[in-house]
């Protein structure tokens, strides 16, 4: 297919310089495999610190937003405390020696590095990324080698930087973590091909490179985040929520809400309250400019409006809206490949549609979304109905459902759930990747499994194969 990407060849410089990456990476790899966990423990709270601390974060944003032109600045701050939520999974695991124990089955599991992984950066997250990936790769003793993005190498070069200075301040190799000098799918690709595994976070073209790469990878499929809100909704915290995701760094997760699917019965007042929360909301005419603004006429999603202010995406369309709007509605005309409102916007703007009679009918739009794109990312529900929403979970093709929480603050672990925090979502066959949860510590773990005797554990055939057995047939 045109949009995968194709293997090409790298240089020779570029090829000793892998080679020179690797051989530093072993030497790290056989010292910090003889770490104890106190020590593994200090070095990730370390490396945390160096990057998390306000001060460096802030000068982090500012650059990355500055040299990649994407994002929001004072949402993305928020992300330094997404570097605390991780640090705080992988402090209260062990990752040496017994991990786990199941004396009933004669079980005991040992943790063991996975060994030098790969890990490409997303442009969109070239700070967070490689500082959520450095705890649990420390935590594993495992050594890193990562892969910038070319539109945002010098912030994700800086950020990796600090956190090696932090290795060496405590003792340790530095090569625990690398960052090549060559930005460049090629690059990327001969990275990949030769890691013990990998870890690829960014667009589709460059998951199914990992997933073809010869090496084991853990990818992440699209996003389209859809938010049902039944009649049970309450209107002012959703539609607060809705802002919160919406406009969370200018809509540039896979994460944020991107459809709300409305029950008739509160539409109205839905819309009235996203306005008050900073909505804008287009009329006909507006909305077919943003249309031929945000796609091409293949119905591709267009680079030079994703993740910008919604002023800057009105302006673009050729129209304007007040300076104090957070984010830009559209009424959903219908639901299929043809109405690329309904696929992924990536940017600070989101569809609005309406479904009438039962929850069925929602659950009906629902599946119809996941058919144009991110199927296995997630869904949220704003209800105070427990059977809709166990509705809900048996029938979406999603990894991950948000029972009223601002999809792209909960989905990746938040303070107050319990998903793990992580930058790296499986979405699994459906979105076609391996796991269907958040990527986290266990990941970037070998496990080996110990097995004693037990007493037998054997049932009876009788018990086996109830009304099927036959002892005549075993005779």
């Amino acid at each position: 297919m045109a949009s995968e990407v194709k293997a090409k060849v790298i240089t020779p410089e570029q090829q000793q310089e892998l080679e020179a990456a690797f051989s530093r990476a072993q030497k790290a790899l056989a010292i910090i495999e003889t770490y104890d966990q106190a020590r593994v423990d200090r070095l990730c709270q370390a490396v945390a610190w160096a990057v998390a601390n306000k001060k460096t974060f802030s000068r982090l944003v500012d650059m990355g937003i500055e040299e990649s032109g994407l994002g929001d600045p004072v949402s993305r701050m928020n992300k330094r405390f997404k570097i605390r939520g991780v640090l705080r999974d992988a402090l209260r695991q062990k990752s040496i020696g017994i991990i786990e124990e199941i004396p009933e089955k004669g079980i005991a599991k040992y943790a063991k590095p996975a060994g030098i992984i790969a890990s490409i950066v997303p442009t969109t997250n070239p700070d967070l990324t490689p500082a959520g990936t450095a705890i649990y790769a420390i935590k594993a003793r495992d050594a890193v080698i990562f892969s910038a993005h070319p539109r945002s190498k010098k912030t994700t070069h800086e950020t990796i930087r600090l956190m090696r200075e932090a290795l060496e301040r405590e003792g340790a190799p530095a090569d625990i973590l690398q960052c090549l000098d060559t930005a460049s799918i090629p690059m990327a690709q001969a990275l990949m091909a030769q890691a013990d595994l990998v870890l690829a976070t960014g667009g589709q073209p460059m998951v199914r490179a990992a997933y073809s790469s010869g090496t084991p990878a853990y990818g992440v499929g699209a996003g389209n985040a859809t938010m049902i809100f039944d009649e049970t909704a309450d209107v002012k915290e959703a539609a607060h929520n809705t802002m919160l995701s919406k406009t969370s760094d200018f809509g540039s997760g896979c994460s944020a809400d991107g459809n709300l699917v409305l029950h008739e019965s509160i539409y109205d007042r839905m819309l009235e309250q996203l306005v008050l929360e900073g909505g804008y909301l287009a009329n006909e005419d507006e909305k077919a400019k943003l249309r031929a603004v945000m796609w091409d006429a293949e119905g591709h999603r267009l680079a030079s409006t994703v993740a910008i202010a919604p002023q800057q995406l009105a302006e673009i369309a050729g129209f304007s809206i007040p300076a104090d709007r957070k984010f830009i509605i559209v009424i959903g005309d219908g639901i299929g490949k043809e109405y690329p409102f309904s696929g992924e916007k990536l940017t600070t703007l989101l569809a609005v549609y309406k479904y009438e009679g039962s929850f069925d009918n929602a659950v009906k739009m629902m599946h119809a979304i996941y058919k144009v794109g991110g199927r296995g990312h997630s869904v949220g529900i704003y209800s105070f109905n427990d059977e809709h929403i166990h509705q809900l979970a048996l029938a979406a093709p999603v990894s991950r459902i948000m029972v009223r929480q601002p999809q792209s603050k909960a989905n990746a672990g938040a303070f107050t759930n319990g998903m793990p925090m992580t930058s790296s979502m499986g979405c699994g066959t459906w979105g076609g990747n391996i796991v269907s949860e958040n990527v986290h510590l266990k990941h970037y773990l070998n496990t080996t499994w110990v097995s004693r005797p037990i007493p037998e554990d054997r049932p009876s055939d009788r018990e086996l194969f109830g009304e099927f057995f036959d002892p005549e047939l075993e005779r």
